[in-house]
């Protein structure tokens, strides 16, 4: 009785894509912003409108897993969801200040290669997301989260061969440090975007 009474599951599939959105919106900026390296403020300030954004769904998404009485499925996971998800657009937030911060003038070919990774990434983590409404998907799902597994390896081994070059060739020590910085922080977007893909496998695994 008490069951049909309280909430179920709310709108929590409609919130994560909600999400997704946004932190496809913020990759794209940053890929654009670090790919062009133009329009620096223009960029930052519509990566700022992605984050805040997403900041709210993200409250809102743990607001109603408080409020709602059966979830689709189990409350750790849907918290764990949410939360690594916005870590991803708080990183990319991240890389755009960093770049103001430190006044980075120009940056490499690595960089930009990272922040495309970033994007196919964030990309696939949308794409995830949209799927986890039907079970039936499970195949499709665990190969998107196979692709983003994938991607983290590809950014591992672009960060490995830009930090060997920077040392080698770069004689600007500031430029060093900055550098290091924003390639840390692009290959952490990644690793990011594997926590989503590894807790959506969890999800998947147990509810298929």
């Amino acid at each position: 009785m008490l069951g049909r009474l309280m909430p179920r599951e709310g709108k929590f599939f409609d919130l994560f894509n909600a999400h997704g959105e946004r932190i496809v919106e913020g990759s794209k900026e940053l890929a654009a912003m670090i790919g062009t390296f133009s329009e620096l403020d223009a960029h930052a300030r519509r990566i700022d409108d992605a984050e805040r954004a997403a900041d709210k769904i993200t409250h809102e998404c743990i607001s109603l897993l408080h409020k709602t009485f059966i979830t689709p499925f189990d409350r750790e996971q849907i918290h764990s969801l949410i939360t690594s998800m916005d870590d991803i657009l708080d990183l990319i937030q991240d890389v755009a200040e960093s770049i103001a911060l430190y006044d980075l003038r120009s940056v490499t070919p690595e960089a930009k290669q990272l922040a495309e990774i970033c994007q196919l990434s964030c990309d696939r983590v949308k794409a995830t997301v949209a799927l986890l409404t039907n079970v039936k998907s499970s195949a499709a799902i665990l190969k998107l989260c196979e692709e983003i597994d994938r991607l983290e390896s590809d950014a591992d081994r672009v960060m490995r061969s830009a930090m060997s070059k920077l040392f080698r060739e770069e004689n600007d020590l500031k430029q060093v440090m900055k550098l290091r910085v924003i390639y840390d922080l692009l290959e952490s977007i990644t690793d990011r975007c594997e926590d989503v893909a590894n807790i959506i496998e969890g999800i998947v695994l147990e509810n298929s």
